[in-house]
């Protein structure tokens, strides 16, 4: 896979490819283990050209908000440190990648990966301008990931291969595709 020769800057972000999120997982996506040859792919090319790799990552409280047993709509996933809230071992992560842990104080949902925590710095700090952005679930923080990138004036492509919904509703992940292209950005 060689990526289209762009003049800015490009950084690839990977997601919440956990293991919560797969197959087994406390959480799992329909199908989410099938973005991670794809996404392995994106990695191996991002390495080869010396681009930048983030892997942002859910990193919950064991009470947190959002976990049904504290009232809120999803099952305990991805508590700190634990096995469910790792990456896969099949996920071929480069020790330069940095990882982004959104922060989630017991009391709020983080589902962009922009939100509390230190990656728009980091991408300005190494000059980025474009992103390239895969990872699970398409409808919650792929999608809000994607959102908050394109309002900070980053070029957002998005790996549509590389991503995978909950479909909560059958049609979630169509119609979070559909916001994410009409708000600019791009599909490859």
């Amino acid at each position: 896979m060689i990526l289209p020769e762009k003049s800015a800057k490009r950084a690839l972000i990977i997601v919440d490819v956990q293991n919560d999120f797969l197959p087994g997982g406390m959480l799992a996506v329909p199908r989410g283990d099938e973005v991670i040859p794809i996404l392995n792919r994106y990695i191996e090319e991002f390495e080869r050209q010396k681009l930048p790799i983030f892997a942002t990552r859910d990193w919950h409280p064991h009470n947190h908000c959002s976990f049904q047993t504290q009232g809120g709509p999803w099952p305990v996933h991805c508590v700190v440190s634990t096995k469910g809230a790792a990456f896969p071992p099949s996920l071929k992560l480069p020790t330069s990648a940095i990882v982004i842990s959104k922060p989630s104080t017991p009391e709020k949902e983080t589902y962009s990966a922009f939100e509390g925590t230190n990656l728009e710095q980091q991408l300005r700090e190494a000059s980025v301008e474009s992103l390239y952005v895969g990872g699970l679930a398409t409808d919650y923080c792929v999608l809000n990931t994607v959102k908050d990138a394109l309002l900070r004036g980053f070029k957002v492509t998005l790996l549509k291969d590389g991503i995978r919904p909950v479909n909560v509703h059958p049609t979630d992940g169509q119609e979070a595709e559909k916001e994410m292209l009409s708000l600019g950005a791009v599909a490859l």
